[in-house]
């Protein structure tokens, strides 16, 4: 062991070597230790070894006192259904369906992340069956009030937490498919489809991503055409780029799907349109003319079943054309109330609106969990000490620690603020606030992702050694939620488009001389913020200052890009060359509008507030995140809209901020509200949690 020899039993002249005591004892205590690591018997304690008191973990709660109420802060942070969710929580750590498990005293609930691909498959698919049964799932797409729809996005929520391959399989089916036939469908689908899809009597799944065509959706080859002899619509994949590919369900357990495909009537080709075909029988068993693959094992998301999917010449009925935008009558006639064909394309996208406005809250959710672990991690465990025989530091009070922790977790705060804004939009959305909600979710779900991240990688450095574990969760998630800055639209598509519909309002102002309206766009009808010099603490920290200093960003920015697009254009180039040449700009100011939307509306959240502790500890988070988004983004001194000198005082104020919110750390991610459960081993006591004892 260890690169040494070991000898069994006493010296004969077979060992080249004469014995000794000192070796006897040696070979005593080697076969002692190896006694006791095959029995699994702890080893004797010594007198010898006492230079320095062993460490002992010791609550966070009896050193960091509360100045706020962290009841209240949650209420703010999740903004609805909070008895919905605490019933959900309650829900799934009181089942032994969830993987329950024990360490120091405390029950955790994690998926198994040991399984097999398969395992890991069919547990989803039991926990779901299980929700089912509790009602989980009442009203997700037969109610609809605005507060059934905050119940279900609440409850959508709390599952992503514990699983997102939960989370996902379930966004698939209701979300996607489930949100395709309410909104795509009219009264037929609906009196067919929708309870059967809420009661989960049959799974549904989504195909629209190709081998060959993920964000652009257009360029899907899938071809479907009309036969009026029989009244049929006949689906094909033409070619294997045509494959329907990452189809989340279809690999094991879906039955049916939305094909979207290119409708194709008399020879003239009418764009993508969607269609309800069956894929699988009541028995699982794959139908007539449809083949399925597996993607195989992932880097994440293993409890989901994703399949490529080859239609030869699968025939549906012509009721199965999801009918609200377009429809073909017997004949075969094409019909559509909407005569533009972007417009009618606009119109098939709808349900992945919806898919974006989860998966950017999911972001949200996941940061808070992995903060929440490296935080309390970071206020109990201690390394160095830098006195003579002093106690070690925790890492929380080392400066550098709160720089990398404490601003994301003001971002986490902003965002927060800004989802809730954004469901609410949502659940009261009219034909009018549609274009609104497109273009805001889009930059968010970017933003979001994006940044929970950069928020796993940080928080598993933070939490060293432990953070690889899986059962601490942080890294972990790391491959579980790298995909959502790819689906629902890849993150850099949606930022260039969110571009691209920021040029077109400014051009329509411009020619009609018209005021901005909408979009938050109102701040450009007035004249250009002026930035003071020689910025001091006070004035940085002011909501005026930073808010002016968001507007005029986006203003200038917005400007350069319809400028730069404009001088393309008048080389040659086309409008749409034009736009891929100024991505460089595109990409800044889709960051300038989405941290301008985040910082309004918590300045909005924090104006709602009376005077006082809960008021105060905003205005710091709000100033960290402000602060912080000026010293990220290198456009602000590219640009001139700061002073070097002016730009070094803003960096300066980070790590003031970051210590005046130190003493706030736990009351902030305790106001998450997030179960002792829902976190991990690292989170509370561990070095009962990774004691020899806990192993038995």
């Amino acid at each position: 062991m260890g690169g040494d020899s070991l000898s069994c039993g006493p010296s004969t002249s077979l060992s080249p070597f004469p014995s000794s005591p000192a070796m006897d004892r040696r070979v005593s205590r080697r076969t002692e230790i190896l006694t006791n690591h095959l029995l699994r018997r702890a080893p004797p304690t010594s007198s010898v070894l006492h230079p320095h008191r062993c460490l002992s973990y010791s609550p966070p709660e009896l050193s960091n006192e509360f100045a706020f109420d962290a009841r209240e802060m949650r209420r703010l942070m999740d903004g609805h259904n909070l008895e919905d969710r605490d019933w959900l929580f309650s829900v799934i750590v009181q089942s032994a369906l969830f993987n329950r498990r024990e360490r120091a005293g405390r029950i955790f609930v994690c998926p198994n992340y040991n399984q097999s691909m398969e395992q890991q498959r069919e547990a989803t698919l039991k926990r779901i069956e299980y929700l089912v049964k509790r009602g989980v799932f009442r009203g997700w797409l037969t109610g609809e009030a605005p507060e059934e729809e905050l119940r279900k996005l609440a409850l959508n929520e709390v599952l992503g937490m514990y699983d997102h391959s939960l989370a996902v399989k379930l966004g698939v089916h209701f979300f996607l498919w489930g949100g395709a036939v309410k909104f795509l469908g009219t009264k037929r689908h609906h009196d067919k489809w929708l309870s059967a899809t809420e009661n989960y009597d049959m799974k549904g799944c989504f195909a629209m991503s190709e081998l060959g065509h993920g964000s652009n959706v257009r360029g899907i080859e899938t071809i479907t055409t009309y036969d009026s002899n029989t009244g049929e619509f006949v689906i094909n994949t033409p070619c294997e780029s045509g494959q329907k590919y990452w189809i989340g369900g279809a690999a094991n357990h879906a039955t049916h799907t939305i094909v979207f495909s290119q409708l194709n009537i008399n020879g003239s080709n009418q764009g993508v349109h969607a269609f309800i075909a069956q894929i699988r029988d009541s028995d699982g068993n794959i139908c007539p003319n449809i083949r399925i693959a597996d993607c195989g094992h992932k880097t994440g998301l293993n409890g989901v079943d994703n399949g490529r999917i080859w239609f030869d010449n699968v025939k549906i009925p012509r009721e199965n054309l999801l009918n609200s935008v377009a429809d073909v009558s017997p004949t075969g006639e094409y019909l559509s109330a909407i005569k533009n064909v972007d417009q009618r394309f606009a119109a098939f996208l709808a349900p992945l609106t919806t898919g974006r406005i989860t998966i950017g809250v999911s972001a949200i959710y996941m940061s808070k969990i992995s903060l929440a672990i490296a935080i309390r991690y970071a206020l109990t465990r201690r390394a160095f000490s830098i006195t003579p025989n002093g106690p070690e530091v925790l890492l929380l009070d080392y400066p550098s620690h709160q720089r990398r922790l404490i601003p994301l977790l003001a971002k986490v705060y902003a965002m927060s603020f800004s989802a809730n804004d954004l469901k609410m939009m949502y659940v009261k959305r009219t034909p009018e606030s549609n274009k609104a909600i497109h273009i805001i979710s889009s930059a968010y779900k970017a933003t979001f992702t994006w940044n929970n991240m950069r928020t796993l990688q940080e928080c598993r450095e933070a939490c060293g050694g432990q953070g690889v574990k899986s059962e601490n969760r942080v890294g972990h998630f790391m491959g579980e939620f790298d995909v959502q800055s790819t689906f629902e639209g890849d993150n850099n598509v949606l930022m260039q488009q969110i571009s691209k519909a920021l040029f077109a309002e400014y051009v329509a102002c411009q020619k009609q001389n018209k005021p901005f309206s909408g979009l938050g766009l109102e701040h450009m009808n007035k004249p250009l913020p002026i930035i003071p010099s020689h910025v001091t603490s006070p004035v940085i920290r002011s909501s005026e200052f930073q808010i002016d200093l968001f507007h005029l960003r986006e203003w200038d920015l917005l400007r350069r890009f319809a400028e730069e697009v404009s001088e393309y254009q008048s080389r040659g180039e086309s409008k749409e060359s034009a736009f891929i040449l100024s991505y460089q700009l595109a990409e800044d100011l889709g960051r300038a509008f989405s941290e301008r939307a985040i910082l309004k509306t918590f300045m909005q959240a924090e104006s709602t507030l009376p005077a006082g502790s809960l008021k105060n500890v905003l205005g710091l988070l709000r100033s960290l995140y402000a602060v912080i988004s000026v010293d990220e983004d290198a456009t602000f001194l590219r640009y001139g809209y700061l002073s070097t000198e002016d730009a070094s005082a803003v960096r300066k104020e980070v790590p003031k901020l970051c210590a005046e919110l130190r003493p706030h750390a736990l009351a902030l991610v305790s106001s998450f509200g997030i179960p002792d459960a829902f976190l991990s081993p690292i989170a509370y006591n561990w070095v009962d949690s990774n004691s020899w004892s806990s192993q038995l």
